[in-house]
């Protein structure tokens, strides 16, 4: 099938951009969020076509994917009046958990008469999307390879603005966790700020990762991160905090998940002091990562799902 989508999400559309549909991203000239085009950070296959605005409107497409609310509207003016859902198949993917009280947690694609599709089971139950057709699908990477080394006894955290999300990323049990002694690098856009290492290609961030010996996991709200799973399926032991979809993702025989801090802190400084037990567990993550988390899986259900949708789209779409 041939997909427009915008690049919003680098990892995620990673994933996508290797399977076997044909993906055609916007791109602007500033590459700002609506029009990145390519990654630059990301190693996609050349047949990834990035299209300016002006070039969208004679294109065919056999579905549209929708990632933001603003999507829809940015679709049918570049598509030249055809709207998502009514004139050409479409989907919206939620990759989010979402943000206020339980009863006001309504989606905005709800309303939209197009299947919503979420990244996690917790997602799926806690957004509202009304009458909306709601399908998962689980997030799965390219394997980095077994890369993990443990050499320098220091833990690792991946968070893309930690100091602006905050609680949400778990950034204060971060700084927590350094107060009671633990050594912690912190990764990702804006990490300086933090005393952190910074936004590293992706390549460099496996194998920086991959030299630490612990993985920690602090996000107390999100979706479950991509890094996450990256750093089981380098083969990293991985501690990570029991909220959203953690505990599904991440079963209690493979590593811990836990809320309790001191087991957190505890855990994590004996697999500093012991390689040899941070590389058996590490192993065990990486592991259950490649069956749960594997791309030719996340393929198979990425197609499975697209010609659903291309299936029960009206058939003014088709």
């Amino acid at each position: 099938m041939r997909v427009l989508l915008w690049h919003v999400h680098g990892a995620w559309t990673t994933s996508v951009a290797h399977g076997p549909h044909d993906v055609v991203v916007p791109v602007l000239p500033d590459r700002g969020p609506d029009g990145r085009g390519r990654a630059r950070t990301y190693a996609w296959p050349e047949r990834v076509l990035e299209l300016p605005p002006e070039q969208l409107a004679d294109e065919p497409f056999d579905v549209v994917v929708l990632q933001r609310p603003h999507e829809r509207e940015l679709a049918e003016r570049w598509l030249g009046g055809r709207r998502p859902g009514v004139d050409v198949p479409a989907l919206y993917v939620e990759h989010n958990a979402p943000q206020g009280r339980i009863d006001e947690l309504r989606h905005p694609a709800a309303d939209w008469g197009i299947p919503i599709v979420h990244v996690t089971r917790f997602n799926r139950l806690l957004w509202d999307c009304g009458s909306a057709p709601t399908h998962v699908l689980e997030h799965g990477i390219p394997d980095p390879g077994a890369r993990y080394t443990g050499e320098l006894p220091r833990a690792a955290v991946v968070i893309n603005e930690a100091r602006r999300r905050g609680r949400v990323t778990g950034t204060d049990l971060l700084l927590e966790l350094r107060e009671r002694g633990l050594p912690i690098d912190l990764f990702g856009i804006d990490s300086e700020a933090l005393g952190g290492v910074g936004d590293l290609p992706h390549a460099t961030l496996h194998r920086e990762l991959a030299r630490r010996r612990v993985y920690l996991h602090l996000n107390r709200w999100t979706s479950l991160g991509l890094s996450l799973i990256e750093a089981m399926q380098l083969g990293m032991p991985v501690i990570a905090l029991s909220t959203t979809e953690a505990p599904e993702a991440i079963p209690p025989d493979v590593a811990l998940v836990t809320n309790d801090l001191d087991r957190i802190a505890w855990t994590c400084q004996r697999l500093l002091e012991d390689r040899g037990a941070a590389a058996t567990a590490g192993a065990r993550c990486r592991e259950h990562a490649l069956a749960r988390f594997g791309l030719e899986r996340f393929h198979a259900d990425w197609s499975a799902l697209l010609r659903e949708v291309v299936a029960e789209a009206p058939a003014a779409t088709r």
